[in-house]
């Protein structure tokens, strides 16, 4: 019983003192050990069974409890002398405790010490200093009160939060009379130096003011402005004098007279007055530019004045010799003192072959540059921006109507002598080795405009802009309309207002009224000239936009003005379309003439064929030669001539009725040469075979095959006697566009009456594939050409006879 509940005893001690292996081999780490009674295994039972083996060896139990038990009390007072040096800790950590507060208590005492000490040394300070600033001040000794008052001041500081203390407040307010004495008699001493009315004071500044604009430097900051207003009035009283609104040398071709008097007072100024005021003072600064205050309202009054005596020559006058001197300004002073802020940066355009988009020209702007080798000058270095600009030339502003009415004066007279310069010279000369040069007179109009930009942007960036741009709107629609489609050729013969094509001859060999080579060389420059334009115009738009404030560039819009040049590159290019076109008509109408159903053989081209690639040698390369340096619109202009042609060669096939077997081979014969040929037509006649473009060769292909499909249905007819549904069938096949309308044509072209129409339309009806879902029954249907081995013996033969031909 004994046993069981030492067991169960020892099983209980075991479960509480349960440890961590990481705690436990932290143990192990700081108290090695080799007593079993340590181990974390540890296993009472085993332990006892170690210390008593056999029955006998419980003779001697009574020793080995003893020995455990003086183990337990060496174990007791280990741990009673552990728990009592943790309780001497604690005490030793208070006693440390107040020791540390006592030091702090020390710590204060010396700063607030310190601190007091330092107080009053500052209050003995002030004190003293007080009293030698109030005697300096009585001796005008300024070079030590400069000194000693920023001193003061600083001192002072240090008792803002003392105010409460009557002593201290008496020494502030002191402080603050001796500053309000200073700057009275400091500006009293100004007066007497400078006064008001009266001529200045003989002979240079002396030391007294010199120290006393130290002073005032520390003082309040509206005794250095009255300082310094009342200095800069007294130094432009003469200049009022001498400028008033009724003397001569007021008005404005006399300015020069008023830049030249500054200048002057600026070098006085220095002689007498450089050192007087501190350098960071900028006196002579100041004074220039409260002389350009004055000199713009003096001159925007007399503007107002004498408004009806102001001409653009003397207006322009004005305001050159005025940017010239806010030029000066600017690489004199740095325009730290203005209060406005610099006007709007210009920033340079970036270099191009454009006249809006290289370098600008200079201040000399009354000339007129002309010669198109300007056009390509190298980019000048970004001048630096003028913070002056505009300080005096503002006062233009208001009068730059008489330079915009100015420039819509010479406009006009520009495009007129444009006009009578073409009527007088002819047109230029045909020289297909420049490839349509644009005419001379767009480079003139241009470079004008950007004359007339750039100036009027250096005189305002407001409204006025805004009215030239409406002016440059208004001559560039003139230019359109009388140098460039004014001086189109015409399509008229006479007064009757025909047209070319209705003068076409049907008669065989009649000639056809075409353009001269002169006049498609024309054609093609204006249209050259045009695209130029085009460019140009939108580029005049975008510096336009550069130029203007930005609260206007919403008014700058040149969209219109675009429009119209792509009208007449649009009407250069029908033209020439036109020319071709009507020149191959009597060709076409020859062909619907012939007797095809009399063709018993088939041979080479037909003669109709040779005479439409006749025109196109002759047209084609003139034009393209001439078009070199716009390649698009000389694919416009094949694009459109074979949107044109083919649909016109098409509607006069149909006419070609009746056509024997025979002769629907022969007709495909010429469809296909015409089609190689239209293939061809880009690179025609030229020594460089260049590939045609891909949009032009799918217009091409597309149209002329289905001339050859309509043809093959011909062709694949045996005569009267082969069913009607097999020729049916034919037609589904060959041609995508099956509908009844191309059948019925093809039908009157075989020569069928009507009655014999209708039971073959029905058949078709009958055959035709149901359309698909949501399309329409009259829609075209997508089915493929026939293979080559569907092909008939006599279409074997015709590629033959077009292989030989080739």
């Amino acid at each position: 019983m004994m046993e069981e509940e030492e067991l169960e005893f020892v099983e209980e001690l075991e479960a509480v003192l349960q440890l961590t292996p990481e705690v436990q081999l932290a143990i192990e780490q700081v108290f090695p050990s080799q007593d079993p009674l340590d181990r974390a295994d540890f296993n009472a039972v085993e332990y006892i069974n170690t210390l008593f083996p056999t029955e006998q060896s419980l003779a001697n139990i009574d020793e080995v409890v003893n020995k455990i038990r003086l183990k337990i009390r060496r174990l007791d007072d280990n741990i009673r002398t552990v728990v009592r040096g943790q309780t001497n800790v604690g005490q030793d950590g208070r006693q440390v405790k107040e020791i540390t507060r006592d030091i702090k208590q020390l710590d204060h005492a010396k700063r607030h010490l310190t601190t007091s000490i330092t107080t009053l040394n500052h209050l003995h300070m002030l004190a003293g200093g007080v009293d030698s600033l109030e005697a300096m001040t009585r001796r005008r000794q300024y070079g030590e009160v400069a000194n000693l008052l920023q001193g003061v001041m600083n001192v002072l500081e240090h008792f803002h939060k003392y105010m409460g203390i009557p002593q201290i407040r008496q020494l502030s307010e002191r402080v603050k009379a001796a500053q309000t004495e200073l700057g009275q008699q400091i500006l009293a001493d100004f007066e007497e130096a400078f006064p008001s009315q009266g001529t200045k004071r003989p002979g240079g500044p002396s030391n007294v003011l010199r120290d006393a604009c130290l002073v005032a430097n520390i003082l309040d900051p509206r005794i250095k402005q009255e300082i310094i207003k009342k200095f800069i009035k007294q130094h432009l009283s003469e200049y009022l004098v001498l400028f008033q609104e009724n003397q001569d040398v007021a008005w404005l071709d006399k300015i020069d007279r008023r830049y030249a008097w500054i200048k002057r007072q600026l070098v006085d100024y220095e002689e007498k007055y450089g050192r007087m005021f501190p350098r960071e003072w900028c006196m002579a600064e100041r004074i220039a530019v409260e002389f350009c205050h004055v000199t713009r309202a003096e001159l925007a009054k007399i503007m107002r004045t004498r408004a009806k005596e102001i001409e653009v020559k003397l207006l322009l006058f004005a305001i050159q010799r005025t940017t010239n001197f806010e030029g000066f300004l600017a690489k004199r002073f740095s325009g730290c003192t203005l209060t406005d802020g610099t006007l709007k940066k210009l920033e340079s355009p970036p270099p191009s072959t454009n006249p809006f988009l290289e370098d600008e020209p200079t201040p000399e702007m009354e000339e007129l540059a002309t010669e198109k080798g300007d056009l390509d000058q190298p980019k000048k270095p970004k001048a630096p921006d003028n913070p002056f600009h505009g300080i005096v030339s503002k006062c233009f502003e208001p009068h730059l109507y008489v330079y915009i009415e100015s420039q819509d004066k010479n406009l006009g007279e520009l495009i007129d002598r444009f006009v009578a310069d073409f009527k007088a010279q002819g047109p230029p000369k045909p020289n297909t080795d420049e490839g349509g040069a644009v005419l001379p007179s767009c480079a003139d109009l241009f470079v004008y405009y950007k004359k007339c930009m750039v100036q009027c942007s250096q005189l305002s960036t407001g409204e006025p802009m805004i009215a030239l741009t409406t002016i440059f709107q208004k001559y560039l629609r003139e230019y359109a309309w009388k140098i460039l489609s004014g001086n189109l050729p015409k399509t008229t013969t006479s007064s009757g207002g025909l047209t070319i094509s209705s003068l076409l001859k049907e008669k065989e060999g009649s000639e056809v009224a075409k353009f001269t080579l002169e006049e498609l060389c024309l054609i093609c420059n204006i249209l050259s000239t045009a695209e130029y334009c085009l460019a140009t115009t939108q580029q005049l738009e975008e510096k336009l936009k550069e130029k203007v404030d930005v609260s206007l560039i919403e008014q700058i819009n040149l969209t219109g003005e675009m429009d119209t040049f792509s009208t007449v590159i649009s009407s250069s290019i029908q033209l020439l379309v036109q020319d071709l076109d009507a020149a191959c008509d009597p060709a076409l109408t020859a062909m619907s003439k012939m007797q095809w159903q009399n063709v018993e053989h088939v041979g080479d081209q037909s003669p109709y064929v040779t005479s439409v690639i006749l025109h196109i040698k002759q047209n084609v390369p003139i034009i393209r030669d001439n078009l070199a340096s716009t390649r698009k619109y000389f694919t416009q202009f094949c694009v459109k001539f074979a949107n044109s042609f083919i649909p016109k060669f098409i509607t006069h096939l149909f006419k070609c009725k009746p056509i024997s077997m025979v002769g629907a081979e022969q007709l495909l014969l010429d469809t296909h040469s015409l089609k190689m040929v239209l293939l061809d037509l880009p690179s025609i006649g030229s020594q460089v075979v260049r590939k045609a473009p891909a949009s032009y060769t799918k217009i091409v292909v597309k149209g002329m095959t289905r001339a050859e499909m309509i043809l093959k249905v011909m062709a694949c007819s045996d005569g009267p006697h082969e069913p009607l549904v097999v020729f049916v069938d034919n037609y589904i096949k060959l041609l995508t566009d099956c509908n009844a309308e191309t059948f019925q044509k093809i039908l009157d072209m075989k020569g069928l009456k009507r009655s014999e129409q209708s039971s073959m339309l029905e058949l078709l009806r009958q055959r035709l594939p149901a359309p698909p879902s949501g399309a329409e029954s009259s829609g075209s249907l997508s089915l493929t050409a026939p293979t080559p081995e569907q092909e008939s013996s006599r279409i074997r033969k015709l590629e033959k006879l077009i292989k030989k031909r080739l």
